[in-house]
C-alpha cells in the first residue's frame, strides 16, 4: 500500500476523486452532478441564443421603419424581441437555479472530503502542521470553490457563447463583416492568457499569506493567557499587522493585474474597426440599413462577456489556488493506516515490548531498544525523570506513533496488525492535560461512549469524584464547557477526564500523571475509584506520586529512553539508584543499596 493511500479513518461512502491536478479534482467533483451540469449549461445555451437572436429582430423592426410600413409590421419583430428577451430570462433562472446548487454541493462535499483526509491523517502530520492554516484551508480556501462555480464558470461559458453565437449570425449576415471581430478575438485570447499567467502567482502567493494570517492568529488567541502574562500584546499586534499587511499587498497586486485589462480597450477598437466596415459596405450598397443595425446590435453583445471576464478568471485563479490549498492537504502522505479488515477481538490485556525503538521526527530517539512484558490485569508503574521516555511509551500502545524498531504485542499479535478502531476502541488513556471540547459536561463525559444514558454518565462521574462539583453548576450536567476546558480547574477537568475513560469502559487503562491537578483530599477519593476501575484490566501508570506507585504490581524505570531497572518497590529502593533519586523528595526511610552493604 503506498504511503498516499494510507489512512488512519475513513468514510465507506466518500467517493474517490482524481487528485493529480487542482482542474482534474475540480471537474472530478462536478462530474459527480452531470445532469445539473449538462442540464445547466444546456439551458443556459438557449438562453444566450435567445439574448443573441433579438438584435436581428431589432434590425428587422428598422428595416419595416425605413421601408415606410405600417405598424402592423411592426407587430412581427417587436413580438419576437420580447419573446427572445422573455425566454432569455427564463433559461437563464433554471440555468442558474441548476448551476448555483452545483456550486453549493462542490463546497460542501470538498469541506466534507477535506475534513475526513485530515481524520485519517497521523499524530506525525498534525503535529507539524499550524492549526489556523488548517482551518484557513477548511473554511476560506473551501468556500472559494463555490464561486468559481457561479458565477465565474458560468461567466466563462458565457464569454464562450456570447462570442461564438454572434460571430455565427454576423457571418451569416456578411461573411467580410468578420474580418474586425476574429482580429479581436486572436487578440483577446492572447491578452487572456498573459492575464491569467500574471494574475496565477499573485494568487497563489495570496491564499498562502492568508493561512499564514489565519495561522498567527489561531496561534497568539490560543496561547492569549501566555501573551498577557509576559505582557507581549503589543509585539502580537505588530506581527499581525505585518500579516495582514503583506495579505493587503497581494490583493493591492491583484488590481493592479486587474487595472492593465485590455480585452476592453481592444472591444473598443473592433467595435469601431466593425463599424466602419459595416458603413463602407452600406455606402458601396452591399448591406442595408437593417443588416448595418443588426451588426452593430450584434457587436454589442461581445461587451458583456468581454467585460465580464475580467471578474470571472479571476475568480477561477482564485478558486484553482484555493483547490490546490486543499488538494496539497489531501494528498499529504500519513505514514498510519487504520488496517480496516485486520485483527479485531475483545482484547485481554497482555502487551509485550520488544526490543522497541522509536524517535520523534528530527528529535533522536525517544526510547530505545525497550523490552517488558504486562500480564492482563496486571497494573505497571512506568516511572523515570522528565524526558525520560515515558509519555512517549505510553504513546506507542494505542498506535499514536508506530514504532521504528521492534515489536509491541497487545494479546500476542503486534499493534499493526490490529484493526485500529478495534484496538484503541478498548483502550483508554488520560493525560495530565486534559482536553475537554466546547460541549456539555455530559457530552464530554460520554464522548468515548456517545450511546450511553444519563444514568451511566452520572454513574461514571459519581466513579471519578465529579458529580458534585458538577451539581453545583447551574445547568448541572449541560453545562457547557469553554474550549479546552477553560472554564474549569485543573482539577476538574482531571475528574472528567477519569469518568470519561470509566465510562468507555477500556480492557487496558493508561494514566499518564492523570492526578497532577487533584488535591490531596480529592485524590484519596479518586484513588479508590482508580482501584475500582483498573479491577480486571491491564493498566499502565505513569506517575510520580509515591501513593500510586505502591500498588502496582510492576515498576519499570527509564532513563534517557532505556529501561533500567524493574521490580517491585521495595526491590527498585535497593537496587535502582536512578528510582531512588525520583523518591529523594519524600521523607521515606531508604533502605543501604544493595551495592552498599556488599562494600
Amino acid at each position: 500500500m503506498s504511503l498516499a493511500a494510507r489512512r488512519e479513518f475513513t468514510v465507506a461512502d466518500l467517493r474517490p476523486y482524481d487528485t493529480r491536478s487542482a482542474w482534474r479534482w475540480i471537474v472530478a467533483h462536478l462530474l459527480r452532478y452531470k445532469f445539473r451540469l449538462f442540464g445547466g449549461f444546456g439551458l443556459d445555451l438557449v438562453s444566450m441564443t435567445l439574448y443573441t437572436t433579438a438584435p436581428l429582430f431589432i434590425g428587422r423592426a428598422a428595416e419595416v421603419i425605413t421601408q415606410g410600413q405600417g405598424v402592423e409590421a411592426l407587430i412581427y419583430p417587436a413580438l419576437m424581441v420580447f419573446a427572445c428577451l422573455g425566454g432569455d430570462g427564463v433559461f437563464a433562472l433554471a440555468s442558474r437555479v441548476a448551476l448555483e446548487n452545483l456550486a453549493q454541493r462542490l463546497e460542501v462535499d470538498a469541506r466534507q472530503e477535506l475534513y475526513a483526509s485530515l481524520l485519517g491523517k497521523s499524530q506525525t502530520y498534525h503535529n507539524r502542521q499550524r492549526v489556523g492554516d488548517l482551518m484557513a484551508r477548511a473554511t476560506d480556501d473551501v468556500r472559494n470553490l463555490n464561486p468559481m462555480v457561479s458565477p465565474a464558470l458560468i461567466f466563462v461559458y458565457e464569454t464562450v457563447l456570447g462570442i461564438v453565437i454572434p460571430l455565427i449570425y454576423i457571418g451569416a449576415i456578411r461573411l467580410e463583416l468578420l474580418i474586425a471581430p476574429l482580429l479581436f478575438i486572436a487578440a483577446y485570447i492572447m491578452a487572456v492568457k498573459g492575464y491569467t499567467a500574471t494574475l496565477e502567482p499573485v494568487m497563489r502567493s495570496q491564499r498562502e499569506a492568508y493561512g499564514k494570517l489565519n495561522a498567527g492568529l489561531e496561534e497568539t488567541i490560543s496561547g492569549i493567557e501566555i501573551v498577557k502574562a509576559s505582557a507581549q500584546e503589543a509585539y502580537e499586534r505588530g506581527k499581525f499587522r505585518d500579516h495582514a499587511d503583506l495579505y493587503r499587498r497581494f490583493f493591492v497586486a491583484q488590481g493592479k493585474i486587474e487595472g492593465r485589462y485590455l480585452p476592453l480597450l481592444l472591444f473598443a477598437v473592433a467595435f469601431g474597426a466593425t463599424f466602419l466596415h459595416a458603413v463602407l459596405l452600406f455606402r458601396a450598397g452591399v448591406l442595408s440599413v437593417a443588416s448595418v443595425i443588426a451588426v452593430m446590435g450584434l457587436m454589442n453583445t461581445l461587451r458583456y462577456p468581454t467585460f465580464i471576464s475580467l471578474f470571472s478568471f479571476s475568480m477561477i485563479q482564485m478558486g484553482v489556488s484555493s483547490a490546490e490549498r486543499i488538494l496539497k492537504v489531501i494528498r499529504e502522505e500519513t505514514e498510519m493506516d487504520e488496517n480496516a479488515g485486520g485483527h479485531a477481538a475483545t482484547v485481554r490485556g497482555e502487551i509485550a515490548f520488544e526490543d522497541v525503538s522509536f524517535g520523534h521526527e528530527g528529535k533522536g530517539y525517544g526510547i530505545e531498544h525497550v523490552s517488558f512484558r504486562v500480564e492482563p490485569g496486571q497494573t505497571v508503574a512506568i516511572v523515570g525523570q522528565t524526558g525520560s521516555g515515558k509519555s512517549t511509551l505510553a504513546q506507542l500502545v494505542n498506535r499514536v506513533y508506530d514504532v521504528d524498531e521492534g515489536h509491541i504485542l497487545i494479546d500476542g499479535v503486534d499493534a499493526r496488525e490490529w484493526d485500529m478502531n478495534a484496538l484503541r476502541s478498548q483502550i483508554g488513556k488520560i493525560e495530565q492535560d486534559v482536553f475537554l471540547f466546547s460541549r456539555s459536561v455530559a457530552d464530554n463525559i460520554a464522548f468515548g461512549a456517545p450511546d450511553s444514558t444519563q444514568a451511566q454518565i452520572e454513574r461514571a462521574a459519581h466513579e471519578a469524584q465529579a458529580h458534585d462539583f458538577i451539581m453545583s453548576f447551574k445547568e448541572g450536567y449541560q453545562t457547557m464547557i469553554g474550549e479546552r476546558g477553560v472554564t474549569l480547574s485543573g482539577g476538574q477537568r482531571q475528574r472528567i477526564a477519569l469518568a470519561r475513560a470509566f465510562l468507555s469502559n477500556p480492557r487496558i487503562l493508561i494514566l499518564d500523571d492523570s492526578t497532577s491537578a487533584i488535591d490531596s483530599a480529592t485524590e484519596d477519593e479518586i484513588q479508590k475509584a482508580i482501584q475500582r476501575a483498573r479491577q480486571g484490566r491491564t493498566t499502565l501508570l505513569i506517575t510520580h506520586r509515591l501513593s500510586q506507585i505502591r500498588w502496582a504490581d510492576h515498576i519499570i524505570v527509564l532513563d534517557q529512553g532505556h529501561v533500567v531497572a524493574g521490580g517491585s518497590h521495595e526491590d527498585l529502593l535497593r537496587k535502582s539508584p536512578q528510582y531512588r533519586r525520583i523518591f529523594a523528595r519524600y521523607e521515606v526511610s531508604l533502605p543501604p543499596l544493595e551495592e552498599e552493604r556488599m562494600g
